[in-house]
């Protein structure tokens, strides 16, 4: 039995993958909309909105890490078929 990596259909994934993750966002409330309300379930509200955010934040950049580190792992199985190839 074989395995043999489809190198542009992981690429292709891969490219879709970015795609999706660049335009995943969150915008934030804005602040000016809540006009002078000085409610502590609205101050509340804004932080956990802010905290929400940054945890988005964080998530893409672990997935953007993800997505270079296969891109990297399949580069190299790329190389080690073609040598076997040959």
């Amino acid at each position: 039995m074989q395995i043999k990596l489809d190198y542009h259909e992981v690429i292709g994934q891969l490219n879709d993958a970015e795609r999706v993750l660049e335009a995943l966002t969150l915008p934030s409330p804005s602040k000016e909309e809540l006009g002078q309300n000085q409610l502590a379930f609205t101050k509340n509200w804004l932080e956990r909105e802010e905290k929400i955010k940054q945890m988005l934040q964080a998530y893409i950049i672990a997935v953007q890490k993800n997505i270079e580190d296969t891109r990297a792992n399949v580069a190299i199985l790329k190389k080690q078929d073609e040598a076997i190839v040959k």
